[in-house]
């Protein structure tokens, strides 16, 4: 199979740096356009990241010999894509939310795909919010952007908040079993990564908690909302229920978000152990069209009554599954678990290329 060339914006920063180390080897994508900030742009990118390299994991050498372009400059991004140089690119972008969305639709409306880790169109009604696993189908409005907005070939598509995929596919693998979940109250643990680079000074999170996090609380309450509504006359409509309470706060963990969810259900209540074994069992079109960046068992159910662990647990099935565990009865709602799931893998670059992965197999990409 020929790679689709890819480009990533932002790509100097914490989740760009994430994405060039994530498509390195990759089946279907390779990276052959980097855009960041104009003070990177005309360098070489190994020169733009000297110093400046926060993973573990390297680069490949072809990437680091690409000359850095500058974001802003839709114009040369369009020749490449003309040229059959560029299929699409991945935003990684960190600047004000009106420069985002009207960067982004620039890049649509010049015939380039744009998959998004930033939060500026989550909002947008007609752009898809996407989990794989949870509601591919609502990538089938793209034809409808599209439409609407007059553009030919681009399209934007959007991946949620990370602290949220921690419980989202438990909890409509529950729901897809006629589960309906009535209310629930979530609390997250945030790793210092999900702030970026330099993240949070260590004077403030060193053996302490910081419980406030900017429009986290917000996003976790509205953001699966929409991820579990309908597609209605060419817009996304939220769903109704759950009615949701969050409490968010970063603390002292490098990687890996941690949520404590309680939930109530309707009248039809699980049982503890018919809700494991739903979570065991629940496979989605990314596990059925095997794409590369796709954990083979989505959700890990651990027995053990201290797991879930950030150290423990977020890397299993290549940082992509979802683990929980101390699932219990609620003294106020009806039942309570622990979600975890690797924040800078599943929660932004590796969720993002598992959407292109998505889009890819339905015929929107390529």
């Amino acid at each position: 199979m020929k790679k689709l060339p890819v480009g990533i914006l932002g790509a100097t920063g914490m989740v760009g740096q994430n994405y060039i180390a994530l498509l390195n080897n990759h089946p279907w994508f390779e990276v052959s356009y980097a855009a960041a900030s104009p003070r990177s742009a005309g360098q070489p990118y190994e020169q733009a990241i000297d110093g400046r390299w926060h993973l573990r994991e390297t680069y490949a050498p072809s990437v680091g010999k690409l000359t850095v372009r500058d974001a802003g400059d839709i114009a040369a991004a369009a020749a490449e894509a003309k040229a059959g140089n560029l299929a699409f690119v991945f935003s990684a972008l960190e600047m004000d939310k009106d420069k985002i969305i009207a960067l982004e639709d620039a890049y649509a409306a010049a015939g380039i795909p744009v998959i998004s880790n930033a939060s500026a169109n989550r909002w947008t009604e007609d752009v898809p919010m996407l989990i794989a696993e949870v509601n591919p189908r609502h990538a089938d409005i793209i034809p409808q952007q599209k439409k609407r907005r007059g553009w030919e070939h681009g399209f934007i598509a959007v991946k949620p908040n990370c602290s949220i995929q921690s419980y989202m596919t438990p909890i409509w693998a529950l729901i897809q079993k006629d589960y309906e979940i009535k209310r629930m109250i979530v609390n997250t643990m945030q790793a210092v990564s999900g702030a970026g680079y330099p993240g949070v000074p260590s004077l403030d999170v060193l053996d302490n908690i910081v419980p406030y996090i900017g429009g986290e609380e917000e996003k976790s309450e509205r953001e699966p909302l929409k991820i579990l509504g309908t597609i209605e006359g060419g817009i996304i409509k939220n769903a109704a229920a759950p009615l949701i309470s969050a409490h968010c706060n970063r603390v002292p963990v490098s990687n890996g978000h941690t949520a404590t969810v309680s939930l109530e259900f309707g009248a039809k209540k699980p049982s503890l152990e018919e809700i494991k074994q739903i979570w065991r069992s629940f496979r989605a079109l990314p596990q059925e069209l095997a794409l590369p960046m796709a954990p083979e068992v989505p959700i890990i159910v651990r027995e053990e009554p201290n797991r879930p662990q950030p150290a423990k647990d977020r890397d299993v099935h290549k940082a992509m599954a979802v683990t929980v565990g101390r699932l219990r009865p609620c003294n106020v709602f009806d039942v309570r678990f622990v979600g975890l799931s690797h924040n800078t893998v599943r929660g932004a670059a590796g969720g993002g290329i598992l959407n292109a992965e998505l889009l890819k197999a339905k015929g929107y990409l390529g």
